[in-house]
């Protein structure tokens, strides 16, 4: 009996890479992907069924930890205007919670899709612009938390008094969420600001020359996009968006010297000069002699008791 070993080809990746794939296989592969990506939604939603009580008192915190608010049986009521707004909320709450939970499974199938198309170094690049955007908007996200904390007081006490305050659950959800999604996308402004810088489009020094008009915006942006009228979170906003921009300059200063030493062996050639070549013809030595090659033996016949078609 024969035994042959199975040669693997090229991978999905390889294929995808060199642009040996069909225009049919590229849509079988987005398929696979997304069904993935799918399924991994649909089990972080199991999950968020079951986190989305817990998740629901964390963001109902910064309300129940107001003056007065909080019974004495530790209870925080909120207004529940339609029959069913507490069962959608509580939908959302676990669909935001299973995108978070299976966000490594559907992000690696969309890099997985994106990532034969891109070269080796774009790649690095987007390895290091990805490790980089998380932290940040965990961090925008923090920010956000803190300044709804700090904030709703003001919001609440600054109006006009003789009001029984008690919050209408579903817009207040609405309102932290919007709070942390704003905050958590404007702490991924220094990243703009590096590619910018990486691509060559703008300098370190340009970028410094900006720092006037780049804090004029920055306080701008967020006294538009801060849903509280308060001064507090439109200038935490806006001071924490300006450190990160001169954070970014400064890896922009980095990244210009490096690129000025990969550049200083050949500061003093013209961009259009050719490089000299050498036509100086080379001796040719004779090669030393090969040593004699002995004679093969012939093979031996093979003593067998069968045919060749057995």
């Amino acid at each position: 009996m024969r035994f042959t070993l199975r040669r693997r080809g090229p991978s999905r990746f390889q294929r995808a890479a060199d642009g040996s794939m069909t225009l049919m296989e590229h849509l079988q592969e987005l398929r696979m992907r997304l069904f993935r990506a799918s399924l991994a939604i649909v089990a972080g939603f199991a999950v968020g069924l079951v986190l989305a009580q817990p998740v629901f008192e964390l963001l109902q915190d910064p309300y129940c930890n107001l003056p007065g608010v909080r019974r004495a049986d530790g209870g925080c009521p909120m207004t529940q205007l339609g029959p069913a707004d507490g069962f959608l909320l509580k939908l959302k709450i676990a669909l935001w919670v299973g995108l978070i939970v299976a966000a490594p499974v559907w992000l690696y199938q969309l890099w997985a899709f994106i990532a034969p198309g891109l070269h080796r170094h774009e790649r690095r690049y987007a390895y290091a612009f990805t490790a980089i955007a998380a932290p940040l908007f965990i961090a925008g996200a923090a920010l956000a938390y803190f300044v709804v904390d700090k904030g709703l007081t003001f919001l609440l006490e600054s109006g006009v008094t003789g009001l029984e305050t008690q919050l209408e659950v579903t817009r207040y959800v609405s309102f932290v969420t919007n709070m942390i999604m704003i905050f958590g996308v404007a702490f991924e402004f220094p990243l703009v600001v590096l590619m910018l810088n990486i691509v060559g489009l703008a300098s370190a020094k340009r970028l410094l020359g900006w720092w006037r008009v780049a804090v004029f915006l920055f306080f701008a942006f967020s006294a538009i996009v801060t849903p509280t009228p308060d001064p507090f979170g439109m200038t935490a906003l806006a001071i924490c968006l300006s450190a990160l921009y001169f954070g970014a300059v400064g890896l922009a200063f980095l990244n210009d010297k490096r690129r000025a030493r990969s550049r200083s062996a050949y500061a003093d050639v013209p961009d259009d000069e050719a490089s000299p070549l050498d036509y100086t013809p080379e001796p040719v030595t004779a090669s030393e002699p090969l040593p004699p090659v002995s004679p093969v033996t012939p093979p031996q016949p093979v003593e067998r008791d069968y045919d060749d078609m057995t």
